[in-house]
């Protein structure tokens, strides 16, 4: 009898471990894909206006209702400095122009990051002086871009190369390119110290309501159909593969925020003024935003031969030269938005051969 005990004991803690064990082991399985914490980067600019939408609405919290991720938002002027923040593992996700992230796919491999949905397309000007008024005018003149490599970078020296001026990452050259912040760009100009930048909105508007510049070009007018790629959403290549229901949830809001933008663009523009206003200090008039939002077009389709052309012109500019065989094959990732967009009864976005979709 006391055999019969112990045994039976014995059976019951057993089975106690085993239920506990399994009980344990659902734990993290019903979790799996949710990360704790997401890093999100953005420019505080209306060519990131789904960003800042999104942000200023809550939407991606909504989108991650009932799981317990964090959202952390962070600011970057520029592309280059994304890339290099996950290069440090300080970032998961970022609104980012092609270039930089094109820059950052080659120097590690293909291995750090992937597109995973577009934003927004258009928006960026050469902006010039007044007596700028011929392609003869620019020699021996200083141009400003926002970041060497970035995307308005690229676009500038390859339009300067196409019509015979050589510039240097360096400095110089028949036209001086000068990388700077776009809000520096902006006191150079007022002060005569640069003869006009290539920046994308709401730059390009302040340079001209607000410094008295004009138009030399659109770049739209550069590309098929007037449309290039200005803003796409890039995903650790990690992060990813290890939270999918994060990225999805993402998505989604990043979805609802281009429809609400097309259907209401007043609020939008709202909205992305006070998130502006949160980031800078100051919102912009309502000329500046009324000029930028004009020039913008707002879709989550990522436009994968407009990112061919980008990085066509990085290389040709000799700012890209470790592309590799492979090129850009690899880069996209949008199976993701590709079944949110079924769901919604929406046609498929095809990567071009370069990705997964």
């Amino acid at each position: 009898m006391k055999i019969r005990s112990i045994l039976s004991v014995l059976l019951v803690s057993v089975l106690l471990a085993t239920n506990m064990a399994a009980g344990s082991a659902a734990s993290p399985k019903a979790n799996a894909g949710i990360a704790d914490v997401i890093r999100i980067g953005y420019f505080a600019n209306v060519t990131h206006a789904p960003a800042l939408y999104a942000k200023e609405m809550k939407l991606f919290e909504a989108a991650l209702q009932g799981t317990k991720t964090k959202i952390e938002w962070i600011t970057f002027n520029a592309g280059p400095s994304a890339i290099e923040a996950f290069k440090g593992k300080a970032l998961d996700l970022t609104y980012i122009g092609p270039n930089p992230a094109i820059a950052g796919y080659a120097s590690t491999k293909g291995s750090l990051i992937r597109v995973i949905a577009g934003s927004t397309a258009n928006g960026a000007q050469l902006i010039v002086k007044p007596s700028i008024s011929t392609i003869a005018d620019f020699a021996g003149k200083k141009i400003a871009s926002p970041q060497l490599g970035n995307t308005q970078d690229v676009a500038l020296r390859s339009w300067l190369a196409s019509k015979n001026y050589k510039t240097s990452i360096t400095g110089g050259g028949d036209v001086t390119v000068i990388p700077t912040e776009n809000a520096q760009s902006l006191t150079l100009f007022q002060k005569g110290d640069i003869d006009g930048a290539w920046v994308p909105e709401p730059w390009a508007s302040r340079l001209v309501l607000e410094a008295g510049g004009k138009v030399f070009l659109d770049e739209k007018d550069l590309w098929p159909k007037k449309q290039f790629l200005t803003t796409q959403i890039v995903a650790e290549t990690e992060f990813l593969n290890k939270y999918p229901k994060t990225v999805e949830a993402i998505l989604k809001g990043h979805m609802q925020a281009v429809t609400a933008i097309k259907k209401s663009p007043a609020i939008a523009q709202e909205a992305v003024q006070t998130q502006i206003a949160a980031a800078t200090g100051k919102r912009l008039s309502d000329a500046v935003i009324a000029r930028a939002w004009g020039n913008l077009t707002f879709t989550y389709d990522p436009l994968p031969a407009t990112l061919i052309k980008s990085a066509e012109d990085a290389v040709d500019t000799g700012l890209l030269t470790n592309l590799g065989s492979r090129g850009l094959v690899g880069i996209y990732d949008i199976r993701i938005l590709n079944k949110l967009l079924v769901a919604g009864k929406q046609k498929k976005i095809s990567t071009q051969g370069l990705g997964r979709g």
